[in-house]
């Protein structure tokens, strides 16, 4: 793992979420991208090296639809930032880990992305990210 790429949280409204965070960051997101397959909107915001990704549902059927009925809008996952998504992949699943995909796929602001079942890291729901211009 490299770093922290991003937070991810989910939100109820991503437009009234951008200004809150417009104005917690004192910046405007540098990017609003729907992920179809994923059923989510997403916003991004920087945050030093880090980043901030905001997730609204677009249908009642997609995991932050789900999340935010269980739970509640708030903190949805963590993401790490890696330079071989596969390797990691393998690594992780030997060290006893759980993946949610059994293969990468593309995720939003250019990235391949694998999940981690939240059993396997004490609840977090993690996400590995690789940087799609790194393959």
């Amino acid at each position: 793992m490299e770093k922290i790429e991003h937070i991810g949280i989910a939100v109820r409204n991503i437009s009234e979420a951008n200004k809150i965070y417009e104005t917690l960051l004192g910046v405007a997101p540098y990017k609003n991208e729907e992920v179809e397959s994923e059923g989510v909107q997403t916003s991004f915001f920087r945050c030093g090296e880090s980043k901030i990704e905001l997730l609204e549902a677009t249908n009642p059927d997609s995991p932050i639809a789900t999340f935010i009925e269980k739970r509640g809008e708030g903190i949805h996952h963590i993401a790490f930032s890696v330079t071989d998504i596969n390797a990691a992949m393998k690594r992780l699943q030997k060290e006893g880990f759980v993946l949610l995909n059994e293969t990468p796929k593309i995720g939003a602001d250019n990235k391949l992305v694998v999940f981690l079942h939240p059993k396997s890291s004490h609840g977090v729901l993690v996400e590995l990210c690789q940087e799609i211009e790194n393959i």
